[in-house]
């Protein structure tokens, strides 16, 4: 009878591709709870329902939120469903290598590479001055995942590995906050930059 139930219970939970539970999947930085969704679901695209909301992109799930980033320029430009291959290629490779769900690896990558300070021009008296500001909530996601999505392309560019390989490598190296990542060097380089223009 607990097999029955255990088979009930599998089939009626949603995976991501039938395979990644968003069970047990949690934001560790207070910060972020509300802008990095983990609802689940089956295929990471809804269409753009959101943009004509304001804010509503921090409802999207996250899986698809590094997707449209992967969609910015280059061979997967405004093709969802090749960018959606790459990162589900992706995450058999992060899950192969560290044996982990690679939604989890996702999650602690951008909590990770999310910058908390960065710098704005301040004119006074015809005299710009830099000083630095802290970043909200929103836009730590948004740089994050630009950063990862960008320190994928550009070493799938300077080497011969496939763009799944360099992004399933992008993610892990930075969910563990490993300077060889592009995006937590970003974030390093960004803070350092603030903190000297305090």
């Amino acid at each position: 009878m607990t097999q029955e139930k255990a088979k009930a219970g599998e089939l009626g939970t949603i995976r991501l591709w039938r395979k990644w539970s968003f069970d047990g999947v949690e934001v560790k930085d207070a910060s972020l709870k509300r802008y990095i969704a983990l609802q689940p679901v089956l295929i990471p695209h809804s269409g753009g329902r959101h943009e004509h909301q304001r804010f509503a992109k921090s409802g999207v799930n996250i899986v698809e939120r590094f997707t449209n980033n992967l969609m910015r320029h280059g061979s997967a430009g405004g093709k969802k469903a090749k960018a959606a291959n790459i990162v589900r290629m992706a995450f058999e490779i992060i899950h192969l290598k560290t044996g982990q769900n690679p939604i989890e690896v996702l999650v602690s990558a951008v909590e990770r590479s999310a910058p908390a300070e960065d710098t704005t021009r301040i004119m006074y008296g015809g005299i710009v001055y830099h000083r630095a500001v802290d970043i909200s909530p929103q836009r730590r996601v948004d740089l994050a995942l630009r950063l990862l999505a960008d320190g994928a392309r550009n070493a799938s560019l300077t080497s011969s590995k496939p763009i799944e390989e360099c992004v399933a490598d992008e993610l892990i190296a930075a969910s563990l906050g490993d300077s060889r990542s592009y995006a937590i060097s970003k974030k390093d380089e960004m803070e350092r930059i603030a903190l000297s223009s305090r």
